[in-house]
């Protein structure tokens, strides 16, 4: 088969804290002209599954590449139900309900799933003054969790961080968290749709929580919450790759990673690949090679890259993230170490990565 960039549907939720940012300032197309809070850029999501929509696939689903085609969509010798890596767009012009994804362990144990939603942000756009809440306070116990989830006294028992644009964080699973308002935010995350809610109101349309129903989420939310995480935002591990060219690695850990590429006229960005690339652009219209095709791809539009392309170039200037199943040592800390960037530096930005920098830093 003749591969190539690969353009997805992208469903598109209108949840009550969401405005018009994504279409009207981001410059996303053809979505409703509504309030949208996220638009699910690549999924494989059970029930919100992507579909091919350009070239020879098209009406093809996600789901079915994975299954038919699992090392040349996700890289030599990977297998899986799904594709493991979730992208949004969320528009948080109002605030987020406060709420909680289990990890692996807690979704296996009781919600009867194979894995959980460790996730990151990356902030596109912030006002001043923004903030968001990740994580339990130093010192709260479960049962003062509770009683403030409660009360919904959030501010009693979780840490609120300020927000830049710039800045991503890394939240795994079982952190309590919430952002907005006034912010815009690039989300990558596990492939799950689990969550657990502790507000008064639907996310959906705003209706009120019966008391029974806020009871049992609430029951819920504390089982799954865990009370040590307390990530912090970073800017990034910037390494310079050329003439203009800059990658700046975002966040990274066994479940995902993410990448900022900028370049100027100079030359163009260049990148090879050997997994899977979910390539969102969140600058100016760009020209992308990949094997035998070009693509346009216009603001707040997304392609996905199979592995077995290998390499992508794009015309500057550009402003694009990569976001994929990382090989840790391979694609994320020797390159790091490598521009001279310390193991307890590298170990911020996510999950799994000090020892791996630690031990890459030994051999060389």
């Amino acid at each position: 088969m003749n591969w190539y960039p690969l353009r997805l549907t992208t469903p598109a939720k209108p949840l009550v804290f969401g405005d018009h940012v994504i279409a009207r300032r981001l410059g996303k197309r053809g979505i409703p002209d509504w309030g949208i809070g996220e638009t699910w850029e690549c999924t494989d999501v059970d029930g919100d599954n992507g579909d091919v929509t350009n070239g020879s696939l098209a009406g093809t689903s996600l789901r079915d590449l994975v299954h038919r085609h699992p090392e040349e969509l996700m890289g030599p010798g990977w297998s899986g139900d799904s594709f493991p890596v979730l992208t949004k767009f969320i528009d948080a012009s109002g605030t987020l309900p406060v709420h909680v994804h289990a990890d692996d362990a807690t979704a296996q144990r009781l919600e009867g799933q194979r894995n959980g939603k460790t996730e990151a942000w990356h902030v596109l756009e912030a006002a001043p003054g923004a903030t968001a809440l990740c994580g339990v306070r130093a010192g709260v116990t479960t049962e003062q969790l509770r009683a403030a989830l409660q009360a919904q006294d959030f501010d009693a028992v979780l840490r609120r961080l300020p927000v830049r644009a710039g800045e991503t964080i890394y939240v795994p699973g079982g952190t309590p968290h919430s952002f907005g308002p006034d912010t815009l935010v690039y989300e990558i995350e596990q492939t799950s749709n689990i969550q657990q809610h502790a507000m008064r109101w639907q996310m959906e349309d705003g209706s009120p929580v019966p008391d029974e129903e806020f009871a049992a989420n609430i029951d819920a939310f504390v089982q799954e919450a865990k009370l040590d995480p307390k990530p912090d935002f970073v800017p990034g591990l910037a390494v310079r790759i050329g003439d203009g060219v800059e990658r700046v690695v975002l966040t990274a850990s066994p479940y995902f990673a993410l990448e900022r590429w900028r370049a100027g006229t100079a030359e163009p960005l260049r990148r090879s690949f050997a997994t899977a690339q979910v390539l969102s652009n969140t600058g100016a219209p760009v020209q992308v090679r990949a094997g035998a095709c070009t693509e346009e791809l216009g603001r707040a539009e997304t392609l996905l890259l199979p592995a077995v392309l290998g390499e992508v170039e794009i015309t500057g200037p550009a402003d694009v993230l990569f976001g994929y199943l990382p090989d840790l040592t391979r694609d994320v800390v020797e390159p790091l170490v490598a521009a001279g960037y310390a193991p307890r530096v590298i170990a911020t930005l996510g999950e799994g990565l000090e020892e791996a920098a630690a031990t890459t830093t030994t051999s060389t």
